[in-house]
């Protein structure tokens, strides 16, 4: 513990034991600061109580004097003197490593901080970067406005230095400042200059931004992965696809957040919390990403270890008091809090071993590669015993991961086996199931020193607890032991860790012309429930209302290619009901297709097997296993047939028998992730334990309630980017109290309130009040002078798209948007021409100079228009050639003015209206289109490699991979290749400077024809 030296810049420490690095309990400073604070108040501020902290204050601004002080830290602790000989060997191999990016070095952080050192006299010796056994012999100092030259000169606000190193940076904004501008500002520094001189800010392996009020973490590699596209940059480096969805907020172990600057150093840069979130508590999987912990999960992860080490010290293993339950709701990431306890644990000297136990089509298809990215080989999903059999008996296997299944099954065929003496972890996934009843009890009675833990997004209370099975293990409490953490519902949504929920109802009863219900009335029946009549509605009313819920009009980056909206789940109440449903979707889609020219058919896939209580009418989510012999003939028939439509559609070969049916689930899971499926109907299949974060609408037939309601909504709200804001769930049932129960089981008295948006009347109002202003303060035709004006603007309309980023999943919404299409098309175009016209000012400076603007154009991106609808627009134009001179005139206006309002198509204007000005009244216009496409992409091209006689043949053959892969190769030899010859030992060789020209003229040729057919 470190305390305050009682100056009047210090502040008073929290303490801090080995075992705690989330503080229990924040109570905020009263005394609350009413200065105005400037930003350069904000950093000495911030700076001052660091030094109070222990911090040594650097007054270092440039490289040479960060690597002098570097040197001089790792001396101090190795106990070294390095020679100028030696440093500048271990400098350059070991540190700068020239070819070294951001994953090498992040690598050498978390998984090789012992570097050799090879010294003058040929001997070697290990130098630490870091100890992570005793953290309190690293050194921690702070510098700020330290100055970097990449592309352009920057200056930083505030660094940590762990050994010399730069381990955290600090950006930081004004009181009153959106703090995504802190955000936005990193993102510039990671383009633009962390990975000049020597690249020592590419080992900074945390972020912090702060406007003072607010303040958030996350780590160097935080990319959107569902999201993010990978592209090559200089240096071999990664350019991160950061998304600010994915920040996090600092709490304490109550889960109240500590989001003031104040209190956010006092706790998250207390001495031993940071060098133990660094050091402890950031897992670097083999995707090589980053993954920091989030307070929630830190505390989890001690209270399992403190648990064990009380517990061992006291003998009180093989007792429910040795273990314990982790609460923290689904899609909070329980598998990196249970990895992070079980690689803990396994550290322990007396542990034998940890065992991480699934269910068994979890393993096989979500945790095995969930824990696979953490530790390599792992997890074996062998249908046979024998492989865990063999590491149970290795000493040197340390974490196994296996099904309760598999256990069981050793259990019963190895009475006898030397597990059962060892200390032995036991950890439960999704301990809720109710099939680990009988299985517990087996594996618990054979093993005679162990800790059992289980984590779960929904335990199982008194509330509601079946009434089968053994009446001592009916709760979660029973089976596990206490609740060691709480992380709820309400926590993640206020947190941003999860999505809230946007829950309609709709009606199924026919009523009096007229009237409208919003509610479902109560059906007492299943059989009512599947009269054709109400099977035909509510098909129709999925298809209708498909585009809206899934967002279709909307467009985003899905790994390395784009794609339209997101993808649905239809929850059945049975198998016979999901049938009726199959095919009355076939038979609506083919109607669709006869009748509505250019329908565009749904990929519609089914899938369930045999569940003893498939429609229990609780709405608990029975079991569902791979037991498709159960079947009746007529089910597994029709499931074959519903396979074979899968084949058709992905060219695949699958079918009911035993293990092609096992992998076509596992097919049909990559698939609803990979967006290629839009909407899958199940009975209980994939409503437990699947995450796709494509997914946002569940369409509900079905009773649910509890911990089953919690779970099926829950496969909705993964966070995926800013366009996904919410989970749809769609309900042709009447749950409302239902929802409002299991709320407040699984949150809190005030949960029903918290989780589910607020009414459409609310958000239309702020809506129609924004609109209003924009539409007095700003009209169109008016010029907006000046720069507070334009930024003004700027945030309006932003505020704008947000509001309409919402309203338009409501039905209510269609006929009361205000804004006319023309209106939002025009004032787009405004907004896109300050877009660039900032861009502009801000790389004539050759710096941020607008860094308080924050432009939504991601959502500019949801509305915009894409080819298809330019060319409608030109075939309407062909129909008028001739008829009138108005009405043509009309319809070219509307060309431009869509141009205008697309951010994709403005650098594709001249090619637009060049063919606009070309078609004849009787061409095909698809046809003309991409003639006329290829044609001029032929001519550009052939002008670039004349302008700068690149080599044909190998010229076309780099573009034309560019096309295929979607990216635009900057390094390695291919684009040498293509260049004219050039001495390197000619005189005033410019072989960088054309290779930059050639790499510039082809961006913008790539970038102007890619999205073009």
């Amino acid at each position: 513990m470190i305390e305050s030296s009682g100056t009047a810049h210090c502040f008073e420490m929290l303490a801090v034991s080995d075992e705690c690095t989330v503080v229990a309990e924040y109570e905020p400073d009263p005394t609350a600061e009413e200065r105005y604070q400037s930003e350069a108040l904000l950093e000495a501020a911030f700076i001052n109580q660091l030094q109070a902290q222990a911090y040594e204050h650097l007054r270092i601004r440039d490289e040479s004097a960060l690597v002098a002080n570097l040197r001089a830290q790792l001396e101090v602790l190795n106990g070294i003197t390095f020679t100028d000989g030696e440093w500048g060997r271990f400098f350059a191999e070991k540190i700068a490593a020239k070819n070294d990016g951001i994953d090498q070095k992040t690598a050498r952080i978390q998984e090789d901080h012992i570097q050799a050192l090879t010294r003058d006299d040929g001997t070697t010796k290990n130098v630490y970067l870091l100890d992570k056994q005793n953290v309190h012999n690293n050194r921690l100092q702070v510098l700020n406005q330290y100055e970097a030259e990449g592309v352009r000169s920057h200056r930083y606000d505030v660094t940590i230095l762990v050994n010399g190193l730069p381990m955290v940076h600090v950006e930081l904004k004004r009181r009153g400042v959106d703090i995504r501008e802190a955000f936005n500002q990193i993102n510039r520094y990671q383009r633009e200059s962390f990975w000049a001189g020597s690249g020592l800010f590419d080992y900074v392996q945390l972020f912090v931004i702060s406007n003072g009020t607010l303040t958030k973490y996350y780590s160097n590699t935080t990319r959107n992965r569902h999201v993010g596209e990978v592209t090559s940059r200089r240096r071999g480096h990664k350019q991160t696809s950061n998304t600010f969805e994915f920040t996090s907020c600092w709490a304490d172990a109550n889960n109240r957040p500590i989001t003031d600057l104040v209190g956010f150093t006092k706790t998250f840069f207390a001495g031993r919390t940071l060098l133990s979130i660094l050091t402890r508590y950031c897992v670097f999987d083999v995707n090589h990403n980053l993954l920091v912990m989030r307070p929630y999960q830190i505390v989890a992860a001690e209270r399992i270890l403190q648990r064990l080490e009380t517990c061992t010290t006291y003998k009180k293993t093989r007792t429910a008091a040795a273990g314990g339950y982790v609460w923290h709701t689904t899609g909070s990431g329980k598998t990196l809090t249970s990895f992070k306890a079980a690689q803990l644990a396994s550290r322990l000297p007396s542990i034998d071993k940890v065992l991480f136990v699934v269910d068994r089509k979890d393993l096989d298809y979500q945790t095995m590669k969930e824990y696979d990215r953490f530790e390599k080989g792992a997890a074996n999903s062998n249908a046979s015993t024998a492989v865990l059999k063999r590491q149970l008996g290795d000493p040197a296997a340390r974490i196994i991961v296996t099904t309760i299944q598999k256990l069981s099954r050793f259990v019963e065929q190895n009475r006898l086996h030397q597990i059962y003496d060892g200390h032995v972890v036991i950890i439960f996934d999704e301990c809720h199931r109710s099939q680990f009843g009988g299985m517990h009890t087996a594996i618990t009675k054979a093993f005679h020193h162990y800790h059992l833990f289980g984590f779960t997004g929904t335990p199982i209370f008194a509330d509601n607890a079946g009434t089968s099975g053994n009446p001592k293990l009916r709760t979660t409490e029973q089976a596990f032991g206490d609740k060691l953490h709480t992380y709820t519902i309400v926590d993640a949504i206020n947190d941003k860790n999860v999505l809230p929920f946007r829950i309609d109802y709709v009606n199924t009863i026919k009523v009096a012309s007229g009237l409208v219900d919003k509610q479902v009335s109560t059906i007492d029946t299943e059989r009512a429930l599947l009269a054709p009549e109400r099977i035909a509605q509510v098909a129709e009313y999925i298809l209708d209302h498909f585009d809206q819920k899934t967002r279709r009009n909307s467009s985003y980056q899905l790994r390395d290619r784009r794609v339209r909206g997101f993808n649905s789940m239809f929850a059945t109440a049975s198998i016979d009901a999901a049938k009726r449903y199959y095919n009355h979707f076939e038979r609506l889609q083919r109607e669709r297709e006869a009748t509505i020219p250019g329908y565009e058919r749904l990929k519609i896939a089914l899938i369930y097997s045999y569940s003893a209580n498939e429609a229990d009418a609780d709405g608990l989510l029975s079991e569902e296993e791979f037991e498709i012999e159960a079947l009746d003939a007529s089910s597994r028939d029709f499931l074959e047939d519903a396979i074979q439509d899968y084949n058709g559609m992905f060219g695949t070969s699958y079918d009911t028998s035993a293990q092609r049916f096992q992998n076509y689930y596992k097919d049909l899971s990559e698939r609803l992730k990979n967006r290629e499926i839009d909407l899958v109907v199940v009975v209980n299949m994939f409503l437990t334990g699947f995450d796709a974060t494509t997914l946002n609408t569940l369409w509900v037939d079905k009773n649910l309630r509890q911990h089953g309601l919690i779970q099926a909504f829950s496969r909705t709200n993964r966070i995926l980017n800013s366009v996904k804001t919410y989970g749809n769930i769609v309900s042709f049932r009447d749950l409302g109290e239902e929802v409002d129960e299991a709320l407040t089981l699984f949150g809190s008295r005030d949960a029903a309130g918290i989780v589910k948006l607020a009414p459409y009347a609310e958000y239309h109002a702020e809506y129609q009040q924004t609109v209003s202003d924009l539409l007095e303060v700003y009209p169109l035709g008016a010029a907006i002078l000046g720069e507070a004006n334009q930024k003004h603007f700027i945030k309006l309309f932003g505020a704008v798209l947000r509001l309409r980023n919402i309203l338009v999943a409501f039905d209510e919404f269609a006929g009361n948007e205000i804004l006319t299409e023309r209106q939002l098309q025009d004032y787009q175009s405004l907004y896109l021409d300050l877009y660039q016209d900032f861009r502009r000012k801000t790389d004539a400076a050759k710096e941020s100079i607008n860094e308080d603007v924050v432009f939504e154009i991601e959502l500019v991106k949801q509305v915009e228009v894409n080819v298809d609808y330019i060319l409608m627009l030109v075939k309407k134009l062909q129909g008028e050639l001739g008829n009138g001179h108005d009405r043509e005139v009309a319809i070219r206006a509307g060309i431009q003015r869509a141009l205008d309002s697309s951010i994709s198509l403005r650098n594709k204007k001249d090619l637009v209206i060049e063919f606009v000005d070309s078609v004849s009244a009787d061409a095909d216009t698809d046809e003309e289109w991409g003639r006329y496409i290829e044609a001029k992409r032929e001519e550009e091209l052939t002008q670039i490699i004349a302008d700068e006689n690149l080599k044909a043949e190998e010229t076309r053959a780099f573009v034309a991979g560019a096309f295929r892969d979607g990216v635009l190769p900057t390094m390695g030899i291919a684009v040498t290749k293509i260049l004219p010859p050039v001495s390197r030992f000619a005189r005033n060789n410019n072989h960088a400077d054309k290779k930059r020209v050639v790499l510039e003229k082809l961006k913008g040729f790539f970038d102007r024809f890619f999205t073009l057919r």
